[in-house]
């Protein structure tokens, strides 16, 4: 019955994302009313809990089995990541808040949705949990440096905010969920099934808030900042791919690659603006219409990778 109602929560995941986005547009007072913005912060905990859920001590084998794939992917995902999102920026000749709203993007691991994605797409599971486990974990650390040595000399980077939210909203939840699973396998492993539809239902009231408490922001910014943040997708998903084939990847870890480069934790970038850079309001749109944007094209992505044989 639980596996039954996740693949259907799967299956409709882009309409629910779609109809999601529609209502909070167009009508964010439905979301205002019953949801406030701090919401989002407990709705990514919920997230982090359902991977660290997830998580055993096998699922870690993967980083000595593969440990080149899960070091590209670290690279890939603090340095190339973090400079194509600065190098966007600038293209764009986006001023002081957008530049730090991509950029806190680029900086951010890759989210649960990354897996749904790759689970999807016929890709290597295995080895994007493993490195969103690992880059979620080096986050901790990495964000906040990476932000700050790319911004030190345009504005005060709050490192110390940054990292403290991190512990807080990603570290804690992911360990508590990986501890309880450990001890209680047997009784998490039976109702395991539903810990995607958990984590899919979180990622759609993120976007839900986070779209309906700054629908003017959103309009204010116009069609530039929709185009940086599809630019900056894209790259990452091509950039991924590449990487896969110039290491002789087999296909499965290529998608992989692709989809675990592209799909970042917008929900925290959106976050950490706000915490992090409370006089930049306009810091937190580039991980709101991030959101919006690779959620919708890793559907489409998803479709194109399953039938690439």
């Amino acid at each position: 019955m639980l596996k039954e109602v996740n693949r259907t929560v799967e299956k409709f995941m882009i309409v629910l994302i779609a109809i999601t986005i529609l209502i909070s547009f167009f009508y964010p007072q439905v979301i205002t009313s019953y949801l406030d913005p701090s919401y989002v912060n407990y709705f990514l905990m919920i997230v982090m809990l359902a991977m660290g859920l997830n998580l055993s001590i096998n699922d870690f084998v993967v980083i000595i089995k593969q440990p080149k794939y899960i070091c590209l992917g670290i690279i890939a995902q603090f340095v190339l990541m973090p400079l194509l999102a600065y190098i966007v920026a600038r293209l764009f000749n986006f001023d002081l808040a957008l530049i730090v709203g991509l950029v806190l993007i680029g900086t951010c691991p890759g989210g649960v949705a990354s897996n749904v994605i790759t689970y999807l797409s016929d890709g290597d599971t295995a080895l994007s949990i493993g490195m969103t486990s690992v880059n979620t974990v080096l986050a901790t650390f990495l964000t906040p440096l990476i932000t700050f040595l790319i911004l030190k000399t345009s504005v005060n980077v709050d490192t110390l905010a940054i990292f403290l939210s991190i512990i807080q909203i990603v570290i804690i939840p992911l360990v508590l969920g990986f501890i309880i699973n450990h001890y209680f396998s047997k009784s998490v492993k039976k109702i395991s099934p539903i810990f995607p539809t958990f984590a899919i239902l979180s990622v759609i009231f993120i976007i839900a808030i986070v779209i309906s408490y700054n629908v003017e922001k959103i309009l204010s910014v116009g069609l530039l900042i929709f185009l940086s943040v599809v630019v900056l997708n894209l790259l990452g998903h091509i950039c991924g791919f590449a990487i896969g084939k110039i290491f002789r990847m087999p296909l499965d870890k290529s998608k992989t690659f692709s989809i675990e480069i592209a799909m970042q934790n917008s929900a925290l970038a959106t976050t950490l603006a706000t915490n992090a850079f409370p006089t930049l309001a306009m810091a937190c749109v580039p991980g709101v219409v991030y959101s919006i944007w690779q959620n919708l094209f890793g559907a489409v992505v998803a479709y194109v990778f399953k039938r690439l044989k």
